[in-house]
């Protein structure tokens, strides 16, 4: 198995993980063309990690770096980790998690955040055989869609 950064030569590759990953959750997808260019287009800040297996994208991560939180320290956020259905069970997703651990340590970060389903008892136990410890005092937002917009309106100051 092969880990390494994303470039956008690999969107193409990591669409119909993409594509998958929202089946399995049920979310709305959008369509092919519009994942490439989105991934190809990334802002700053937004890193993917990938797997390779036979030169076939099988896993991905995505996250990106935030600050403050704990002792006022950078870390990372988990958005996405996910392992395609026929090689689970591989420690795929350990060593992509075991990869980003080690770029938050070489970049002086001090955590690792990401949030898991409650439902989902094997992600959770995957989670705490890493070593994860779970802040139940913890309540996950989203802002999105027309709440997002609306916030959007009520002005937001030009900043610069």
């Amino acid at each position: 198995m092969i880990v390494d950064f994303f470039q956008p030569d690999d969107a193409e590759a990591l669409a119909p993980l993409l594509e998958e990953m929202q089946s399995y959750y049920s979310v709305f997808c959008p369509q092919r063309d519009s994942i490439v260019a989105t991934l190809r287009a990334l802002p700053a800040g937004v890193e993917i990690l990938v797997a390779r297996l036979d030169d076939r994208i099988v896993a991905f991560a995505g996250f990106g770096a935030n600050y403050a939180g704990p002792g006022l320290k950078p870390g990372f956020f988990l958005k996405d980790l996910y392992v395609t259905a026929s090689v689970r069970g591989r420690n795929i997703g350990k060593t992509l998690m075991a990869k980003i651990a080690a770029i938050a340590v070489e970049r002086g970060h001090t955590r690792i955040d990401w949030t898991a389903s409650k439902d989902d008892e094997k992600l959770l136990r995957f989670y705490d055989r890493l070593g994860g410890s779970r802040k139940e005092d913890r309540v996950f937002f989203r802002l999105d869609g027309a709440g997002l917009r609306a916030l959007a309106k009520e002005g937001a100051p030009t900043l610069g």
